[in-house]
């Protein structure tokens, strides 16, 4: 997944006006304009860092004269007192910049370490780990990259790109069956289709269907099991809820395809991470 910098500069543009309003009136008050300066991208914590094209585009808003050097990509891990990348020219720009930049940087830089953490769980099984759309409002599109940089995988991005008929959309229709034969009047033959399930009746209803994915919601490592079985490889088996990092190995054990987390976006740690400016 590569990042739409024209969709990206939305999401920047907003948060710059957020965070300057009228003007960042102590920089403007204590640095001259002609001043310049180096400040340097530190890491404060070990992990997977993800987002430096974001902080570079924050940077390129401000002033299109201000350098911006790598020194790591994303995707790769840093310790603890590492120079990530420096942005050098004039100071001011460079300050007023610096807490969009690391906002972006520090958040997208969680959510990879976290993804890396599960992924690396499960290495030595031939499964994904997946991301939801349980993500931050208007940050969907950075926080599903951060995933991607961690080693995991995306699910569907919106509502239009793939159905997923849920509990809710059952009880609505009236049964899998109806649910399946309404969505495939509509669509066009090259969506996927997947249906949430939470028993055995659900799962035999939906290979009744011939579904293309069905999510096993909820169950117990044994219901689990046994749902792997009885869909033997006719559809792609996803877990999904309550999946806590303790019991993916066991889960992967089960022989499904997909684990899918919510919690890879909306309950993570920002990495640590800083900015120290240094005399050009």
């Amino acid at each position: 997944m590569r990042l739409n910098k024209r969709e990206v500069l939305k999401i920047i543009r907003t948060a710059l006006v957020e965070d300057i309003g009228r003007g960042d009136i102590t920089t403007e008050a204590l640095i001259e304009r002609d001043k310049k300066g180096v400040g340097q991208i530190i890491a404060k914590d070990s992990g997977i860092i993800a987002g430096l094209d974001v902080v570079s585009w924050v940077y390129e808003e401000l002033d299109s004269d201000l350098k911006f050097k790598t020194l790591v990509a994303d995707g790769e891990r840093v310790e603890s007192s590492q120079v990530i990348a420096k942005v050098s020219g004039s100071v001011g720009p460079l300050l007023t910049g610096e807490r969009v930049a690391l906002n972006f940087l520090q958040r997208m830089s969680g959510i990879a370490t976290k993804t890396a953490s599960y992924q690396e769980k499960i290495a030595d099984y031939n499964l994904k780990i997946v991301d939801t759309r349980k993500t931050t409002p208007g940050l969907r599109i950075l926080e599903k990259y951060a995933v991607k940089a961690g080693g995991g995988s995306n699910h569907r991005f919106g509502l239009y790109d793939a159905v997923m008929i849920k509990d809710n959309h059952i009880q609505a229709a009236g049964s899998i069956k109806e649910a399946v034969s309404q969505v495939r009047e509509s669509i066009s033959h090259t969506i996927k289709i997947e249906v949430e399930t939470e028993n055995l009746a659900e799962v035999k209803e939906a290979l009744g269907e011939n579904v293309d994915i069905i999510m096993l919601d909820n169950m117990s490592l044994e219901l689990m099991k046994e749902a792997v079985k009885l869909i033997a490889g006719r559809a792609i088996v996803e877990a999904s809820g309550g999946i806590t990092i303790d019991r993916l190995v066991e889960i992967a054990k089960s022989g499904v395809d997909i684990i899918s987390l919510g919690t890879l976006t909306h309950t993570i740690n920002s990495l640590d991470i800083s900015l120290d400016l240094k005399e050009e």
